[in-house]
């Protein structure tokens, strides 16, 4: 029988169990990155105001780049906290969700009068939207994908979009402006849509790959290299369809393997 004495300190309590969650504090590396995210989005709609418009596209790129940091460097130095998670969705809220919709609407929706204004909120709406689903399922999702085209490549879809028809002289006329509209609203349903995007979460850079893919990647930075706004562009577009793609061949696999059971005999 263990005796306490009357002097003795009393015992400490054990701390209360963490449950999984993140540490509470405010880290200042990662937060950098979103911090200069949130810069480079807010700058985009200064540079858009005042006519600059290719400086406006570069900085919604920058914004996409540092945003795409912040994570990973909080995950690879072990520093993410809840304040990291909520300072990042605000943060994303103004580069990929007002900053966007800003800039495309003085470059050519601004000329659809009240029609192009409600498209650009359209926009900012449905990129709220996807943030606040995507905040809620942190955690029981499935890492390697996203429900619904992220935030930050549908803002390089509007970014690239108007880059490339700044330096290629594309005048804002009205069918510019219904095809600029015809984007941004097709952005705003991919991004809340239930399509699978491919995160690149689970892609190493610290492991070995095959000799191919350091030509490929080298081969990719010389093509940006050569026609920026044009590559990406491309790139751009063929991210935002590569969910619908693989839908589609999803379902046409799913319907394929159903007609095969039909096919097959009972108990085989």
């Amino acid at each position: 029988m263990q005796v306490i004495h009357s002097n003795s300190p009393p015992p400490e309590p054990a701390p209360p169990p963490t449950g999984g969650r993140r540490r509470a504090g405010i880290y200042l590396l990662p937060n950098l990155f979103t911090t200069s995210a949130l810069f480079a989005g807010f700058y985009a709609i200064i540079a858009a105001i005042n006519g600059r418009f290719e400086a406006a596209a570069i900085a919604l790129l920058v914004a996409m780049v540092c945003d795409g940091m912040d994570g990973r460097i909080a995950r690879l130095t072990n520093t993410q906290s809840d304040f990291g998670a909520q300072y990042d969705s605000l943060a994303d809220m103004v580069s990929f969700g007002l900053a966007p919709a800003l800039v495309v609407y003085q470059w050519a929706l601004s000329t659809l009068g009240k029609l192009g204004w409600v498209a650009a909120f359209m926009y900012s709406a449905a990129t709220a939207l996807r943030l606040a689903r995507f905040n809620t399922q942190i955690g029981s999702a499935d890492r390697r994908f996203f429900q619904g085209l992220p935030s930050p490549a549908a803002a390089a879809l509007l970014a690239t979009l108007v880059w490339f028809g700044t330096t290629h002289a594309v005048a804002p006329a009205l069918i510019t402006a219904l095809a600029v509209m015809v984007v941004t609203l097709a952005a705003a349903a991919l991004m809340v849509s239930n399509l699978r995007y491919y995160s690149f979460k689970n892609f190493d850079l610290r492991g070995r790959v095959p000799f191919v893919t350091v030509l490929a990647v080298v081969l990719v930075f010389a093509l940006v290299s050569l026609e920026p706004p044009s590559v990406l562009c491309v790139l751009s577009v063929g991210y935002a369809a590569s969910g619908v793609i693989e839908t589609l061949v999803q379902r046409r696999r799913w319907r394929a393997a159903r007609r095969a059971d039909g096919r097959s005999p009972p108990g085989s």
